[in-house]
């Protein structure tokens, strides 16, 4: 039978979790020395982009344009937290677990990154809307057909638009509604009386 092939983005848990809690403890010993910080080695930083570029290829991430910017966030992300590391965590398995740990960082970092290119994105076509950009289309040398054409497709982009920005601030408007409604309910024990008589 031939062999497995192995994942290109495959980090070993065990030797990772263990090349982590070795600088955490070196950079513990540092900063109790008053000594400059280690480098990060090869092996931690090339894992972090192996565990970000794995968790990157994910359904929820795949078809994301800017994929490659959320990945280099979530390595960023990783190098400013590994200080952070608790060597002394408790898991199920009582060994350091570092890849999930890195792995939820690359996570939140992603999600950091979509809602900045959704703000961008929201900008660019408020500006797009406001600007009449049908205008810098036009020419003396385009002729009624092209001309029609281009109203067309100016109005359908506005009403596409109009409609994301329309459901956009239905959800944020649901999601205000949830949120005062939680707060409002108050968390009492069931009251059993009427199951009691």
């Amino acid at each position: 039978m031939s062999k497995k092939k192995q994942n290109i983005h495959y980090v070993n848990n065990k030797q990772f979790s263990l090349a982590v809690v070795e600088y955490v403890q070196s950079v513990n010993d540092a900063k109790e020395k008053g000594e400059p910080l280690p480098v990060v080695t090869d092996y931690i930083a090339e894992c972090f982009l192996k565990i970000a570029e794995g968790l990157s290829h994910k359904a929820n991430f795949i078809r994301y344009t800017y994929r490659e910017e959320m990945v280099m966030d979530a390595v960023e992300n990783c190098l400013k937290a590994i200080e952070n590391y608790n060597i002394e965590a408790a898991t199920r398995t009582g060994t350091p677990n570092a890849f999930a740990y890195f792995t939820q960082i690359s996570w939140y970092a992603f999600l950091r990154r979509i809602a900045k290119e959704k703000k961008q994105q929201d900008v660019k076509s408020r500006y797009m809307l406001q600007s009449g950009i049908e205008q810098y289309m036009m020419s003396d040398e385009v002729d009624a057909a092209t001309l029609t054409v281009m109203q067309s497709f100016f109005e359908q982009l506005k009403g596409k638009i109009d409609a994301v920005k329309e459901k956009d601030d239905a959800f944020a408007q649901f999601l205000k509604q949830e949120k005062e409604r939680k707060k409002h309910t108050s968390k009492v024990d069931s009251d059993l009386d009427q199951f009691l008589e």
